[in-house]
């Protein structure tokens, strides 16, 4: 096991954030959460200073430590990266949320009935009506099931797919999670920006300007600083997701997730660094903003799940999962207090990464 601290020092005894010894206890259970799992990363930030610790190898055979910039698939913690873009290109004035996303598709495009209501804000909180998935992905998934489903589903397909789909209620009147939804909003944001490829308009946008150095959509070959994912012990190729990339195309490491939630944080207490171009200092404070509360105490800013804590403060979260990795992210603007957590096997029976990071988060919050 290696940890880290702002200047080295091991996250045990007089940790470097300073968390109880409860907190502690928590963020130390999540190196063991994921059994299944060669490599577990967790970052966590409290009171403007950040710590990490890692365990295992890359591969299960051993190859290199993990350590905060190991590189895993993130899965649908791309959608925090696609959030902040859509309001980076909001503030640039590329686009506006009540655009019609229709607007930004190809000419000839067959929307679903009631289609043309569907805005770039019901896509960004679930409500557009879309269901969690493209009709027809399963189909061309069976091959690759068990191992690369979305490979052969291109953004063809998807198109192709809005002709075939039955919205499941009225844009704008019931959350609804869909991957379908934000991959469409990926291509309506790549559209708008006058067809650059996601990937690209991600690291020209967020990546460049944020320094995440080890944060990229890219499938291909394992890179020596990334981990090799597994499901049920067993390696899994590279994730690809060509036909739905904003939904889930990311690879990303614990300490550029850190850093992403720490800009986050820092746009809450207006002191973004003056070098962060303006749109996206802009976007930092606004991507965060509650856009949906519901009875329960849950909600959604763009793309991020929100609960209202007990002292009235909003938890922000969000997790991930490919065939081969796990991810989790959250931050509590109101205790300037982050946690990430990465694992590289897959969601599943006997896998609590997710909820433990969670746990984790809340006991590193004061007590309400």
């Amino acid at each position: 096991m290696t940890s880290e601290g702002p200047a080295g020092g091991p996250l045990g005894g007089q940790s470097p954030v300073g968390p109880s010894l409860a907190g502690q206890d928590a963020v130390r259970a999540l190196l063991s959460a994921a059994p299944d799992a060669g490599a577990v990363t967790v970052g966590i930030h409290r009171a403007g200073q950040q710590a990490f610790v890692a365990t295992g190898t890359t591969t299960h055979h051993g190859d290199h430590p993990a350590a905060a910039d190991t590189r895993f698939e993130v899965g649908s913690l791309t959608k925090m990266f696609t959030a902040l873009l859509l309001a980076e290109q909001k503030a640039r004035g590329e686009v506006a949320f009540q655009d019609a996303a229709a607007h930004y598709l190809p000419a000839g495009t067959h929307l679903p009935a009631g289609g043309t209501a569907i805005t770039l804000l019901h896509l960004a909180t679930h409500t557009s009506g879309l269901p969690r998935l493209p009709p027809g992905l399963l189909r061309t998934a069976l091959p690759r099931l068990l191992s690369n489903p979305y490979a052969d589903f291109t953004r063809a397909d998807l198109l192709d797919a809005l002709a075939r789909t039955r919205l499941r209620s009225r844009p704008g009147t019931r959350v609804r999670y869909s991957n379908f939804g934000v991959g469409l909003l990926g291509h309506a944001m790549c559209a708008a920006a006058g067809g650059l490829p996601y990937e690209e308009l991600l690291a020209a946008r967020i990546l460049g300007p944020l320094a995440l150095h080890h944060t990229n959509c890219t499938p291909g070959p394992t890179p020596r600083a990334a981990a090799t994912g597994y499901w049920r012990g067993r390696p899994r190729p590279p994730f690809d997701i060509p036909g739905l990339p904003a939904a889930g195309a990311a690879r990303s490491s614990a300490r550029d997730l850190l850093t992403l939630t720490r800009a986050l944080l820092l746009s809450h207490g207006d002191a973004v660094p003056a070098t962060t171009p303006a749109p996206l200092r802009t976007a930092l404070a606004d991507v965060t903003r509650p856009r949906l509360t519901l009875p329960n105490g849950t909600g959604l800013a763009l793309l991020w799940n929100t609960r209202t804590r007990p002292d009235g403060s909003l938890l922000y979260h969000h997790s991930g999962g490919t065939r081969g990795c796990t991810a989790f992210a959250g931050f509590s603007p109101a205790h300037d207090t982050a946690l990430v957590a990465l694992a590289n096997c897959a969601p599943g029976h006997g896998n609590h990464l997710i909820q433990r990071a969670y746990e984790a988060l809340l006991s590193l919050l004061p007590r309400s």
